[in-house]
């Protein structure tokens, strides 16, 4: 037998932070970004770094096995999704506490124009999902020139 604490308001806790997250979703300036697209059961962290020569997306994914994870390019849209399997139903014993999110995960990107989607390249290493976007090279303005007509 498994002790708990018994707490009555955590199912409406529960539902009020959905609720919170809908509600900013559709009505906060920041999330109108969509850039920052979450549709799934659960959405990882991420950090997004630019630097000289490329875009950079850390995403916190431990206990996600690379081959369960799909990184796509379509439209300058970059997407992000794959699964983290549930440990509740393996092996012996009975979960006392789950605070991990598990399930289905997708996120996400707008790339700006100056990102090179041929060269996108992605690593995983300790948990942390390194995605490398790099820019295209600048291009300088050229003077064009107009013919006589005829």
């Amino acid at each position: 037998m498994s002790i708990t604490r018994y707490t009555p308001w955590q199912p409406a806790s529960a539902l009020q932070a959905e609720m919170k997250q809908i509600f900013d979703r559709f009505f906060n300036d920041e999330e109108s970004d969509q850039s920052n697209v979450v549709t799934s059961q659960w959405a990882p962290r991420v950090d997004i770094k630019e630097e000289d020569k490329r875009f950079v997306i850390f995403a916190d994914i431990p206990g996600v096995d690379p081959k369960d994870i799909e990184v796509s390019m379509d439209k300058g849209i970059l997407s992000i999704k794959g699964e983290r399997k549930s440990e509740t139903k393996e092996g012996n014993g009975k979960f006392t506490r789950i605070e991990r999110s598990h399930g289905v995960f997708y996120r996400r990107f707008a790339l700006p124009d100056s990102a090179d989607a041929d060269g996108i390249t992605a690593s995983g290493k300790h948990g942390v999902l390194e995605i490398s976007i790099p820019k295209k090279p600048e291009t300088t303005p050229r003077r064009i020139t107009i013919a006589p007509g005829d």
